[in-house]
């Protein structure tokens, strides 16, 4: 009777992230549709993006639920076949390969830490050294820098028990990165730091920044609307690349086409991804091991343009679910739910395991 009181607190506590996320999703759905209401805009792309996010994220629920190393490896596997055969054209300053690279290493961690033995665990993680290598061997050295650190991170956490500190530090970098590229856009970095970042970043894509932040100055609330950002960036208008349609900064990006109620919405989908692995049912350096690469994916798209591509935000989603899905009712090894509990009923002995959510 102690179990069946228990199940719907577990699941009451796993069911809450995907309802927020539904919300949240829901949201940056709609909110693109009224910044383009009555424009020449598109928001095609936006709506794309949620899409492909809630479809991975789903896939990911599925099949790290069934099979839970198996469809991390395959993930791997898979993000690293796309890394490699994406022609340099589309990739556009190398945005979606490091970002392939960075989640098919966050994958190939999370399959290690759901491998049940010793050695498929050691195998897995090789696999992931193998693609941080691949990944400077194509010429992605942010791919490859990422990676490192992500993998660096999974090894660390092997013996993290507390995830809300780990993962409220994963948010600061996130903000850290877009605060950055927001005032560098502003030109309000001291000099010490902006000389070499300009340097890094080329004044070409500092300059396609400084319209964004103009652009989203001059429409505070619903910005320009979707995918205009080319036809209305005069740097942009003067390069004769077709990537130059995106400010190369996802954040600006959102600011520029959907003011920055769109910027808001942005952060909080990436809140409620920290939020769900959180409340994820699985153990904790799992949990921490695809914040890690969720956050590197963050960095990346605040200085780069990884999230114009579905197959990033798709692959996003998927390592989200993965790492958020139900344990298999056979797993013996896992951390509860984070949340209380109810303690047995009065004259009944304590449960003799951890409650497992009914499938």
């Amino acid at each position: 009777m102690a179990s069946s009181a228990a199940r719907p607190v577990v699941r009451e506590h796993h069911s809450a992230p995907d309802i927020v996320g539904t919300a949240v999703l829901g949201c940056c759905a709609v909110w693109a549709l009224v910044c383009a209401a009555g424009r020449t805009a598109r928001p095609e792309g936006v709506l794309l993006a949620v899409l492909a996010v809630a479809a991975g994220y789903a896939c990911g629920r599925i099949a790290g639920t069934l099979l839970p190393a198996a469809a991390a490896t395959a993930a791997a596997l898979a993000g690293l076949g796309l890394a490699c055969t994406v022609p340099d054209g589309m990739s556009g300053h190398g945005g979606a390969h490091a970002a392939q690279f960075t989640l098919a290493v966050g994958a190939a961690c999370g399959a290690a830490w759901a491998a049940r033995s010793a050695a498929l665990r050691l195998a897995l993680r090789l696999l992931a050294v193998a693609i941080t290598a691949m990944a400077l061997v194509a010429g992605s050295a942010v791919g490859c820098v990422a990676g490192a650190l992500v993998l660096l991170c999974s090894l660390a956490v092997a013996r993290t028990r507390r995830r809300l500190p780990g993962l409220a530090g994963l948010a600061l970098v996130a903000t850290v990165a877009v605060g950055g590229c927001w005032a560098m856009a502003e030109d309000a970095l001291p000099g010490a730091l902006s000389a070499p970042l300009r340097d890094r970043l080329g004044e070409h894509r500092v300059r396609l920044w400084h319209d964004a932040a103009q652009i989203s100055e001059h429409a505070p609330l619903r910005g320009a609307g979707p995918d205009r950002f080319g036809e209305l960036s005069p740097t942009a208008q003067q390069s004769a690349a077709a990537a130059d349609d995106t400010p190369y900064s996802a954040p600006l990006q959102q600011a520029a086409g959907q003011g920055l109620p769109g910027l808001a919405l942005l952060g909080t989908a990436f809140g409620w991804l920290l939020y769900a692995l959180w409340r994820s049912p699985r153990h904790t350096p799992a949990v921490l091991t695809a914040a890690a690469a969720l956050t590197a994916l963050a960095v990346e798209s605040a200085f780069g343009n990884a999230l114009s591509f579905p197959e990033v935000t798709a692959g996003a989603g998927l390592l989200a679910g993965l790492a958020t899905a139900r344990l298999p009712e056979t797993d013996p090894d896992s951390d509860p739910v984070p949340g209380p509990s109810p303690g047995p009923l009065a004259g009944e002995p304590p449960p003799l395991g951890p409650v497992r959510a009914a499938h």
